[in-house]
């Protein structure tokens, strides 16, 4: 599941930047400046860093041509790479960046509108909502949804498919542009041979081609068959809703053994954001912690904050109470995307701007409509 919706800094709301943008970097002991991370090469020295079996301390990481290429005790790896000057993250943490297994990018102009619905939306807004796009507001759709996704720490992205009468390409085109890492969904419900999309995009730093199926009764069961063969060979996922209504949920719950699905601790939250869900979308061997061969898709966030202080427990604090205004920097493959929340490579308030403009055009060309209880009187 995507975590946009839970609480501390898996998905935390608000516009980010904060007062760290306002001043210009974050502010506090050990200040960080972006420069720091330009280059093809980076020494870097967190305070704390978030490795799959917990948080450390006196680490550093080698990051070269946008990978981790070595971790390992500050001291030794500063001796062994003399030529780098590494850059120290005081009161930062350094931590993967989180993996959205399930988005639909060209659907963020219908954001509130789909509040207070019953269960099956699709029908009654994502569908329509898609099917009035063009080829310019599906672009500044899914750019929008990109930066929004960058802005709550995700440098990963599984996009599900679009329904919206445009090629693909331009989703793609505007995650890429954003710096978002995606895998991107070509919808194949009707038996097209989705061969097409799979070699695309064979070999792309960030693009990471998908098939998929929108829910199992759109398609014959020969057709879904053919499709995860497709797949399978291709080394793929292939994504399809399954358990997304109350009917099927329910179904599903009589056939399972059910569990408590608060228990856990806060390695298990943050596994699942990251590790877990990099697995689940097939992207294990590529990203989702940080880890020597990985891809550098990671996040610098800021410690020196009221809400995690005093730290007791730094995984727990960074599921419940971390919020995105903490995260400094946003790196993916090596190259830094955002930094206090805005992007440094391209005009992200031109497109907020854009997508102002865009949006409610759409809404209406959809004919969406709310419908809101009566007051009473």
């Amino acid at each position: 599941m995507g975590l946009t919706g839970a609480g501390g800094l898996l998905g935390a709301a608000g516009l980010g930047g904060g007062e760290a943008a306002a001043a210009g970097g974050p502010h506090g002991k050990g200040a960080v400046r972006p420069e720091q991370f330009h280059g093809g090469a980076h020494l870097l020295v967190p305070e704390v860093l978030l490795l799959p079996d917990g948080p450390v301390r006196d680490r550093a990481v080698l990051v070269r041509d946008g990978t981790f290429r070595a971790i390992g005790p500050a001291r030794q790896l500063i001796a062994a790479h003399r030529d780098l000057h590494p850059v120290r993250l005081d009161g930062h943490l350094l931590m993967p960046g989180f993996v959205d297994a399930h988005h639909h990018l060209t659907q963020s102009f219908g954001k509130a509108r789909s509040f207070g619905r019953p269960s099956e939306i699709f029908k009654t807004v994502w569908e329509p909502l898609e099917h009035a796009l063009d080829e310019e507001s599906a672009y500044v759709s899914a750019k929008l949804a990109a930066l929004e996704a960058l802005r709550g720490g995700f440098t990963t992205v599984a996009d599900a498919g679009t329904r919206a009468p445009v090629d693909v390409g331009v989703v793609a085109r505007a995650t890429e542009e954003a710096g978002l890492r995606c895998v991107l969904s070509e919808i194949v419900s009707h038996g097209a041979d989705g061969q097409a999309h799979l070699g695309r995009w064979d070999g792309h730093p960030l693009v990471h081609p998908s098939l998929a199926i929108a829910v199992p009764e759109d398609a014959p069961g020969e057709v879904i068959k053919r499709t995860a063969d497709l797949c399978a060979e291709a080394g793929a996922v292939l994504q399809i809703h399954v358990n997304e209504h109350l009917a099927s949920v329910e179904r599903s719950l009589k056939s399972v053994a059910a569990g408590d699905s608060s228990c856990g601790a806060g390695r298990m939250w943050l596994e699942h954001a990251t590790a877990h869900s990099a697995d689940a979308v097939g992207l294990g061997s590529v990203t989702g912690e940080i880890a020597v061969g990985k891809a550098a898709d990671f996040l610098v966030v800021d410690l020196d904050v009221p809400e995690l202080t005093p730290s007791y427990d730094l995984r727990w604090e960074l599921v419940r109470l971390a919020h995105r205004d903490q995260i400094t920097a946003v790196v993916v493959g090596g190259r830094l995307r955002l930094w206090c929340g805005r992007p440094l490579d391209w005009d992200g308030p031109a497109l907020v701007s854009r997508a102002a403009e865009l949006g409610p055009e759409v809404v209406r060309r959809a004919g969406l409509h709310r419908v809101e209880p009566p007051r009473p009187a």
